[in-house]
């Protein structure tokens, strides 16, 4: 680990003057992802901006517009806050479908949102990896690939975005409210994650002078509460990121399904969504002929390598079987260690 120095910044203000005056500091909260990389030596900030006494930042509000969570909530906070299990409880089921309750008492929502890949390849520093290091080539390309991306891949880049708050972010059309030099901004969250396309260095929009303070719920999300579902794929139940994970959110009127929204995880550089799969469901019954319809719609122009060619098959059956949940109402619990 590289030598570095430390500030406790008191405001926003302060924050982003700190970052102003030292473009290779990096802000930490929880540091439950970033001093990972610092050991792993893949990081390398010159400061280290403490956030967590910022005021204002660590409390989730409730209004018409919906829920505001601030980015300095704990994960568990979030998972298990009134206003978010009653109204939006596709978003405390991800929450508690990702890591320990020791990570999730640490993890703040900005950390999360930010949180970069576990491609093996990049947290090796003594490889090549165009995500680390810009033109240096792609070694998942050809190597051991099983947990990478199937799409939206480039050839630079096959990771894949780990969080999978980020995927019920998603599909609950999600604001992130960002702090910067010029004033205050929201991004939809849809546009916040990237695909790496040429420059997979880059995960987010968000501006190197810029903060994350807050995320927006917007109030008409409430419609997905009695039909949603997080369904988890992965290698170990007990703790693992997602080989494959699915949001699911449908507003039903009777048995026919008149909203969803469907997100992916596991997939793809970034929270997987593609509105023209939801569109195909919509004024269709809630069967299986019309979930495996979305699903290739969703899936379309996947691309499996040496290792995860499985992950295809693999999603277009967790996605059916999502729907099938989210319009039974009868969500993944988090708690049983098994797959309903």
């Amino acid at each position: 680990m590289n030598r570095f120095s430390y500030l406790r910044a008191e405001s926003v203000e302060g924050a982003l003057a700190a970052l102003a005056a030292d473009p290779a500091a990096k802000i930490v909260a929880g540091g439950t992802n970033l001093l990972d990389l610092m050991k792993y030596d893949v990081e390398q900030p010159s400061r280290l901006i403490d956030i967590t006494r910022i005021e204002g930042l660590d409390e989730i509000t409730q209004s018409e517009r919906g829920i505001m969570i601030g980015a300095l909530v704990s994960n568990t906070t979030i998972a298990y806050h009134p206003a978010v299990a009653e109204n939006f409880p596709l978003l405390s089921s991800a929450i508690l479908a990702g890591a320990t309750p020791q990570l999730r008492n640490a993890a703040t929502a900005g950390g999360n949102i930010n949180q970069r890949t576990r491609c093996y390849y990049f947290y090796d520093a003594a490889l090549p990896c165009n995500k680390r290091e810009p033109g240096s080539g792609c070694p998942a390309l050809e190597g051991v690939n099983r947990n990478h991306a199937i799409l939206g891949a480039s050839d630079d880049c096959i990771a894949t975005h780990p969080s999978d708050m980020c995927v019920a972010l998603a599909a609950l059309d999600a604001l992130i409210h960002i702090a910067g030099p010029q004033g205050q901004r929201t991004i939809p969250i849809a546009q916040y994650h990237r695909l790496p396309d040429g420059s997979p260095e880059r995960d987010t929009t968000l501006g190197a002078d810029e903060l994350v303070i807050g995320i927006e719920i917007p109030a008409e999300a409430r419609r997905f509460m009695g039909n949603h579902t997080y369904l988890k794929l992965r290698d170990r139940l007990s703790y693992a990121f997602a080989l494959v994970s699915v949001a699911a959110g449908l507003q039903m009127e009777g048995d026919t399904i008149a909203d969803a929204r469907i997100a992916l995880g596991g997939v793809a550089h970034k929270p997987w969504r593609r509105p023209q799969a939801e569109e195909v469901l919509i004024g269709r019954a809630a069967d299986e002929t019309s979930f495996a319809a979305a699903a290739d719609v969703l899936l379309e122009g996947a691309q499996g390598r040496k290792h995860n060619a499985f992950k295809i098959e693999l999603a277009r059956r967790a996605i059916i079987r999502a729907l099938g949940q989210a319009a039974a109402g009868t969500p993944q619990s988090q708690s049983d260690k098994r797959i309903a």
